[in-house]
């Protein structure tokens, strides 16, 4: 299993490409479920979340290729309407495969996802959603069981944004009889990009990106090549890591609408950001001054920079408090982050987080994706070597992130743990 060493203490410098977005791409490979046909998905970060996905719809029947960050999937073949544990139960994403199974082929079984360990995701949503369409729901030895002649447009109503919900959502409406409203609907740059590629396909939906979407079913779909966007959760983590370092980076390939309340806590706590249509440029300040931050959904600043700004306000100059809103259970990076010497307190959904002047390097253990960033980043600043273990939630969201840093002067390697 390999590892993640880290010697801290130089500033970063250079240019950066940002990957395609993983929760961008899963969900528009996904959408390639719904028709027969041959597409070509281009900027597909190289990540394990692909892979996986890939491997499902090969057991669904599809060819599904991936080289040179291009998917070329052909679904004309797609015969099975099961995605197995073995499968789902490595990315919690495989259940974006539920709603455009059902629409296409009138069933689907899925097993109940797995992912990262941040905290009771519930699919109860989406399932009440396809009910709402018309589809008979069974849950039943670790699998959710799916049929539906034909689904029908209904009203549904989410009693919280839920991202992964309205992409499912929203791609079973696209082939239901009649129109679905779908409220309270998250706002993700992800999920107006899936609109824009279903819309491409032929379908009819309409203010995707708003509360409310309103979907008019077709009959049909077809194929079409599409371009996934830029990782704004990337672009984001680099900012972060230029800031920290007190370093100076200009990031490419991401959209600064999609990060507007990152880069505006950053130039809360005194970091330059220059952001226009060819890139972002970072440069962080001598001294980081403590803001305070709470996670909301989209617009808001997101659940998935957070671990990673709780480092640099490790760091900073006072007293900060990070409030998670979103996942009751999205703290459990703090107890790494104490191990280098950070001062965190926890109470409830709150860390009161108290600048100190430097980390030390420490063996640490990453527990989920975005945890296993703010690990690499706390290893960029502390002295000596941190050395990161179970690097494998990184693999799943930051394509080749250590040569990325690494070309930008930062001192670090990955290494097999034999």
């Amino acid at each position: 299993m390999d590892e993640i060493l880290v010697k801290g203490g130089r500033p970063l410098h250079g240019e950066v490409s940002v990957s395609g977005a993983k929760n961008a791409a899963l969900p528009m490979i996904a959408a390639t479920i719904l028709t027969g046909g041959r597409f070509v998905l281009r900027n597909v970060p190289d990540l394990k979340d692909i892979e996986t996905i890939c491997q499902l719809l090969a057991g669904l029947g599809a060819s599904a290729k991936f080289e040179d960050n291009t998917a070329v999937i052909d679904t004309t073949g797609l015969f099975q309407h099961e995605a197995p544990y073995d499968l789902v139960r490595k990315m919690r994403a495989s259940v974006l495969v539920l709603g455009p199974l059902l629409a296409r082929m009138g069933r689907a079984r899925v097993s109940l996802p797995g992912g990262c360990a941040i905290g009771a995701r519930p699919i109860n949503m989406h399932l009440e959603g396809l009910e709402k369409l018309g589809a008979s729901i069974k849950l039943e030895h670790g699998y959710v069981e799916a049929k539906a002649k034909k689904l029908q447009g209904g009203e549904i109503f989410f009693d919280i944004p839920t991202v992964t919900g309205t992409e499912n959502i929203m791609m079973a409406a696209t082939l239901a009889k009649g129109t679905t409203v779908i409220r309270n609907a998250a706002k993700e740059p992800e999920i107006i990009a899936l609109a824009e590629m279903l819309n491409r396909m032929g379908a009819d939906i309409r203010d995707a990106g708003s509360t409310v979407i309103t979907i008019h079913g077709v009959e049909g779909l077809s194929p079409v090549e599409a371009h996934i966007i830029g990782d704004r959760i990337e672009a984001g983590t680099f900012m972060v890591a230029a800031a920290l370092t007190k370093g100076k980076i200009r990031l490419t390939g991401a959209d600064p609408a999609h990060i507007k309340p990152v880069i505006h806590k950053l130039r809360e706590c005194g970091a330059f950001v220059d952001a226009d249509d060819e890139g972002i440029t970072v440069q962080g300040a001598d001294v980081i001054q403590s803001v305070d931050v709470k996670t909301l959904p989209y617009p808001g600043f997101p659940t998935d920079m957070q671990a990673q700004f709780m480092v640099l306000m490790s760091v900073a100059n006072g007293l900060s408090v990070i409030s998670e809103s979103i996942f009751e259970n999205r703290f459990i990076h703090v107890s790494e982050l104490l191990r280098m010497g950070a001062d965190i307190t926890i109470s409830g959904n709150h860390a009161m987080v108290k600048g100190v002047s430097r980390l030390s390097g420490a063996p640490v253990m990453a527990t989920d994706l975005r945890a296993s960033a703010s690990l690499v980043l706390a290893g960029l600043v502390a002295e000596n070597t941190t050395r990161i273990s179970r690097i494998y939630h990184l693999d799943r969201g930051y394509e080749a992130i250590e040569k990325k840093f690494a070309a930008m002067g930062a001192i670090i390697k990955r290494v097999s743990a034999g």
